[in-house]
């Protein structure tokens, strides 16, 4: 059977290098990297040269970068950990369209008598700036913003962001979404969250880009790893495999993320051609993220086309693989004014430097029959 991946911002298949320099790394680089002997010694200097990519890759000069579990724990780490090193009860504003981990986490601020002030978007996914002004102005002391909506595929404004900001408060980015596939400065922010499997490496493995000076508490205590902000022996092997995906999505340039664009807009067409009807939810396409693609098949439950389009060997989701088990309805959708009717038809596809044409070719083609037998049985 013919196939086609199309679920690349749930995760992405581990590239060859990544796997080959695990491998290498279980084992011959398998040592402490806390230990003082040779082969410690030299496993702690690939770290450190994987670290230094790592921030080159953000024009990170003059940041950290702390090795995580993940971008849930990196989202954790630069909330509760900068929330933490501040006194008394504070102001601070998040987005109404953040990744669960981010939105937990300000729930359980305001459990413990923090102001969260809600940012609500626009239908294109875009920040309410007054609404974040008015945050501002009342002493919000920390704004947390995806880089890229990981449903929709709207990209923040980062240097509007940073204008607004104005030095007023710390800026958190969630990048898992778009590190390495949408350009990004670490000078229009203060933290930066980034996660491995997102992008070709494996999973178990991210970071958080910290400015230097920038004081967090940590939330793992033990033996004083990644500068005292997450103890734990470091995975050696995962860092490995994320710094062989980036030194693989680095190399290809430039270029790659209008390349990706290209793609993404063949596959507009193409579904557009098979089903003039198509919605799409959030941003223009080519306003959007080049790999994020949000539609709306009117009278086809999204959960139905993501089975049946299974069925033929094409995987999509229906919007965070986080929360996809738990909402029949997409909140990042509802929050951005589409009724939850309309909700109900959102399917997401997301690609990668991989995804192939023919892939979206099939895609669009097996949409076309599929929905066509599907909108038959809608509900009236």
């Amino acid at each position: 059977m013919r196939q086609a991946y199309l679920d690349n911002s749930a995760t992405t298949r581990p590239c060859e290098a990544a796997v080959e320099a695990m491998a290498r790394c279980l084992r011959e680089g398998w040592h402490n990297p806390s230990a003082v002997y040779r082969p410690a010694v030299e496993a702690l200097r690939a770290m450190r040269d994987a670290r230094q990519r790592l921030l080159d890759a953000v024009g990170g000069a003059g940041c950290d970068a702390i090795f995580t579990s993940g971008g849930t724990e990196s989202n954790n780490l630069a909330i509760l950990g900068a929330v933490g090193r501040m006194r008394g009860r504070q102001v601070l504003a998040v987005s109404a369209v953040e990744h669960p981990s981010v939105r937990s986490a300000f729930d359980a601020l305001a459990e413990r008598g923090h102001d969260v002030r809600v940012i609500g978007v626009d239908g294109a996914g875009q920040l309410k700036w007054d609404a974040l002004e008015a945050a501002l102005n009342d002493g919000a002391s920390l704004v947390s913003c995806m880089q890229v909506n990981n449903e929709t595929g709207a990209v923040l404004d980062a240097a509007r962001l940073h204008e607004t900001v104005n030095g007023r408060a710390l800026i958190h980015v969630d990048g898992v979404q778009g590190f390495l596939r949408v350009p990004f400065d670490m000078r229009l922010a203060d933290l930066y969250t980034v996660s491995g499997h997102k992008l070709h490496g494996p999973k178990g493995v991210g970071a958080l880009i910290v400015k230097k000076g920038l004081r967090l508490s940590p939330q793992h205590v033990g033996g004083g790893q990644e500068a005292n902000l997450r103890s734990g022996t470091e995975n050696t092997p995962g860092i490995a495999g994320m710094d062989a995906a980036i030194r693989e999505l680095t190399a290809l340039g430039p270029d790659m993320p209008r390349q990706l664009m290209a793609k993404k807009l063949h596959l507009m067409a193409a579904v557009r051609r098979a089903v003039p009807d198509v919605i799409v939810n959030g941003p223009a396409p080519e306003d959007g993220a080049p790999h994020i693609l949000n539609l709306g098949f009117p009278g086809a439950r999204g959960e139905v086309m993501l089975h049946a389009l299974e069925g033929e060997g094409i995987y999509v989701s229906t919007g965070s693989a986080c929360s996809s088990k738990k909402l029949k309805v997409s909140g990042v959708l509802t929050a951005m004014g589409i009724p939850p009717r309309t909700a109900e038809w959102a399917v997401r596809f997301s690609l990668s430097p991989h995804t192939t044409m023919e892939e979206t070719d099939y895609a669009a083609e097996r949409i076309g029959v599929l929905y066509d037998q599907l909108k038959r049985f809608q509900r009236r």
